[in-house]
């Protein structure tokens, strides 16, 4: 036990404190107590191993700080302390391991600067320090560590500028330093770095142009600027070895071209340069990129048309150019891009039909063509879109019926087709989309009834049908909606109470309002009267009904009233000779007896059933008040 020199209890799910006696194996070489469940600070006695070489304590549940014992052993090369609970500081005496070429203390819970005595260990190859929370500056002795080739400091709180030693480390080839809080401009020292294949640099404060020195590293892999200030163009030969897979500068304020290094660049996997303000022709630019999987190019100033060679990118699962200034239509051929999972060319100026090939594209979550000027109808083959979560084409031209084959969309979660100039009714297949969140046909032409389906959609949040021609009055269905929190029926033919629900009754009176006579609990609405009559009035010579439509429509009406007018007629023949004081509770006894004349009176009083006399509407039919004036 006393020459041990291995020792390994890797992965073995142990936990407790760390064993004490370890730390009398003084011929250790190597300890591998990774993988394990210890808890816990590190013994101080460790640092009575002088002889070893190499340390794994990573993925653990180590606490308290880490010892400065730690800096007697001298002959280490590699120490993983990563995936544990230590804070506090790095401790300066980390510096005294000379021999180290591999430190990673990430993923712990460090506090403080980086200690300027890192610079002491000149065999450093491998730093890393990632997800803690480290401040402090990147200090300029970092440039001393000739032989490092890996750098990675994420996630952490530095601020400051990047060093300009940062130029001395010629081995480097990934330099890893986002989500932080650096700020200044890249230094022109990182011209240097032409073995850089990994530069990370999104999610901070840097600014600036990017240096003229950046054209020297063409054999970048992975290049993230990301979520900064920078400004200016972009470097020209960014993939000039042919090897640039990830590329970001998503809300800087590039200007300029996309440079033709990039735009020629077959090895792209990822691509996203939203957010800036490139110029060009998009006609040329990624026209076909075997490799491609996503790319995104909104919020730019590119111009020109979409490209058919787009259809021939076989794996490209996201296409998003909106918010550009594309012309032209929408090409048929992107339906042979049959990986496509989202589509996003809103907010240009694409023109003609929406081509039906789309719907060959049995993969595609979201569909987005709005804000732009395409005419015509819905293409029935979307209905075909099996999978389709979000589909938006509002504020287009769009002058057809709403296609009922959107009803097959059965997974739909959010429809927007506002603001376009489709007529026709809503489609009772629309109903059918159970999951449907958001459902917006606002400022269209659609005329006919509200679908008593679009009551018993389970999931329905919002619902937006203001600002069309609908009449009639909102089904009894809605009564049951209780997933529905928004809603806007202004500016219709609407009529009758609204349902009893929060949506309704909390519905501010613009959304409700400029109907044709809904009535309700509503500020600003007007109350829906009473079913039940007022009392006979002995003052007056009027009478208040209440008649009840039934579904059988105005003929069975007709013959009800006839059939009690010549029941009254009888029994006046037999008592016209006995004449006596008419009371008002026999209503019928002082009107006419002439059942066509009843009816005419009724057809009077309610200008033919107009629907301010409407006071609800149940299972049976409309209820309507009127007031007969006696005879």
């Amino acid at each position: 036990m006393i020459n041990l020199q291995y020792f390994m209890v890797a992965e073995n799910l142990l936990n407790g404190s760390f064993p004490q006696e370890i730390g009398a194996l003084r011929d250790l070489l190597s300890l591998a107590l990774d993988g394990n469940s210890f808890i816990g600070p590190i013994p101080a006695i460790y640092g009575s191993l002088s002889n070893l070489s190499i340390l794994y304590l990573h993925n653990n549940e180590l606490s308290g700080s880490i010892p400065r014992e730690i800096g007697k052993l001298g002959n280490l090369t590699i120490l993983f302390l990563l995936n544990n609970k230590f804070s506090g500081s790095i401790p300066r005496e980390v510096g005294m391991m000379r021999s180290l070429t591999q430190l990673d203390l990430s993923s712990n819970f460090l506090i403080g600067p980086i200690p300027s005595s890192i610079g002491n260990l000149s065999e450093l190859q491998q730093l890393n320090l990632y997800s803690n929370s480290i401040s402090g500056s990147i200090p300029e002795e970092l440039g001393l560590l000739k032989h490092l080739w890996v750098v990675q400091l994420p996630s952490n709180r530095l601020t400051g500028p990047i060093p300009d030693s940062i130029g001395n480390l010629v081995e480097l080839s990934d330099l890893t330093l986002h989500q932080n809080n650096l700020s200044g401009s890249i230094p022109t020292t990182i011209g240097n770095l032409t073995k850089l294949a990994f530069l990370s640099l999104h999610t901070n404060e840097l600014s600036g142009s990017l240096p003229l020195e950046m054209n020297n590293l063409t054999n970048f892999i992975k290049l993230e600027l990301s979520f900064n200030n920078f400004t200016g163009p972009l470097s020209k030969r960014i993939c000039q070895a042919g090897a640039l897979q990830r590329f970001g500068t998503v809300d800087n304020r590039f200007t300029g071209p996309i440079p033709e290094s990039l735009k020629n660049c077959s090895s792209l996997v990822r691509v996203r340069l939203d957010g800036n303000q490139l110029t060009g022709n998009i006609t040329e630019d990624f026209s076909i990129r075997p490799n491609l999987i996503y790319i995104d190019l909104s919020g730019n100033n590119l111009y020109g048309e979409l490209s058919s060679q787009w259809g021939q990118c076989h794996n490209l699962t996201s296409l998003k150019i909106s918010n550009n200034k594309i012309s032209g239509r929408i090409p048929p051929e992107l339906g042979e891009a049959n990986m496509l999972q989202v589509l996003d060319l809103s907010s240009n100026h694409l023109m003609e039909h929406i081509p039906k090939e789309l719907g060959l594209l049995k993969l595609l979550l979201e569909l987005l063509l709005n804000d732009n000027k395409l005419s015509g109808n819905i293409p029935s083959e979307i209905g075909m879109l099996s999978d389709l979560t979000h589909f938006n084409l509002a504020v287009n031209n769009l002058n057809g019926l709403v296609a009922k084959e959107l009803g097959q969309c059965s997974k739909l979660l959010f429809l927007n087709l506002s603001r376009n100039t489709l007529h026709g009714s809503i489609p009772s297949d629309i109903g059918s989309l159970q999951s449907l969140q958001s459902l917006d046909f606002s400022h269209n032409f659609l005329a006919g009834d509200i679908p008593r389906q679009l009551g018993g959609m389970k999931q329905l949040e919002t619902m937006n049908l203001s600002h069309n021609n609908l009449r009639g009055s909102i089904p009894s269905t809605f009564g049951d909606s209780a997933s529905l929190t928004s809603i806007d029926i202004s500016y219709n033919e609407l009529e009758g109470p609204i349902p009893n629900i929060t949506a309704f009754r909390k519905a501010p009176i613009a959304a409700l309002k400029n109907n044709k006579g809904l009535c309700g609990n509503v500020t600003g609405l007007k109350a829906c009267p009473k079913m039940i009559p007022n009392p006979p009035s002995k003052r007056h010579n009027q009478f208040v009904v209440i008649i009840l439509i039934s579904l059988l429509g105005k003929l069975f009406f007709i013959f009800i009233i006839v059939g009690v007018s010549l029941l009254l007629c009888r029994r006046v023949k037999k008592t016209k000779d006995k004449p006596r004081e008419v009371h008002n509770d026999n209503l019928f006894a002082i009107w006419s007896y002439d059942g066509k004349m009843v009816y005419q009176n009724i057809i009077e009083a309610t200008e033919e059933f107009n629907s301010k006399y409407c006071i609800g509407v149940g299972g049976f039919g409309s209820v309507y008040k009127a007031e007969l004036q006696a005879s």
